[in-house]
């Protein structure tokens, strides 16, 4: 089932509605489909949107799960100005407005592991992956922002792989659900952006933590576990490790078991 184009236009409001949006029915990645944009010099606030993703992707270079019919994937693309040590901000403030559009539209509260992945109920339900293209000493030449949700439970489940993890927004298929989804998180990321170059999110994305205190793995880089011990303005993590040493991470990738389960969510 494709996506209605109209639909989406009906329920965008603000400053999303200077978007230009482009619905496609299929593509392999609506982020490939962003950047080929980005590189031919489009202008910012261009909004790629697929009701499915035959390669679609995640951080790390993983695959991204992508069905048609029950899914919602899009990509923004951003010319910011910012330095490349805050491009982080991008996905953290993406982070902020899917949970409000989450939390308006479901009436639930979902939170956010660190760095750009949202959780309802103990699963993921959206991963966020912000890629960047860089120009020498002119920084930043164009950033784009993809955003994967999982609005309705795919037709036969989750795969294998991923099914003790993955969640999905709403526990039945509705018609026109993905469009009122998409329309509210165009509108609130129109919102939490407008205030991208100062970190106004920062505060609201520590709220949302769902790892504040929690014990973690630290997946790549010098590995091992430690204690979450604060999430700083920049959203940057902060860490203490069992021998009482302190590490701080911009990048990088935890895991943390959540609400009791036996299952490590990644």
């Amino acid at each position: 089932m494709e996506l209605c184009e109209g639909r989406i236009r009906e329920g965008i409001s603000g400053g999303s509605k200077d978007w230009r949006l482009r619905v496609l029915p299929v593509t392999d990645s609506t982020n490939a489909v962003a950047r080929a944009a980005g590189t031919a010099g489009e202008a910012e606030g261009l909004v790629i949107l697929a009701g499915e993703q035959t390669a679609g992707r995640g951080r790390l270079g993983r695959s991204f799960f992508s069905p048609g019919g029950t899914g919602l994937y899009m990509s923004l693309l951003l010319r910011p100005g910012l330095p490349p040590e805050k491009v982080i901000r991008i996905t953290t403030a993406a982070a902020v407005a899917v949970c409000r559009a989450v939390e308006k539209l479901t009436g639930e509260i979902p939170g956010i592991k660190w760095v750009n992945d949202i959780f309802l109920h103990g699963r993921k339900v959206c991963g966020i992956l912000t890629e960047a293209a860089f120009d020498g000493q002119a920084g930043l030449q164009y950033a784009v922002l993809g955003i994967g949700i999982n609005v309705m439970p795919p037709e036969g489940g989750f795969p294998p792989e991923i099914a003790e993890t993955a969640g999905s927004l709403f526990s039945e298929f509705v018609p026109g659900r993905r469009e009122i989804v998409a329309a509210e998180v165009l509108n609130c990321l129109a919102e939490v952006l407008q205030g991208l170059a100062d970190g106004k999110h920062a505060e609201e994305y520590r709220a949302r933590s769902i790892v504040l205190g929690q014990r973690v793995n630290i997946l790549g880089g010098t590995g091992g576990e430690a204690v979450v011990t604060d999430i700083d303005p920049e959203c940057r993590l902060h860490l203490r490790r069992d021998d009482g040493r302190e590490e701080i991470l911009s990048t990088g990738e935890i895991s943390i078991r959540i609400q009791g389960k036996d299952a490590e969510k990644k």
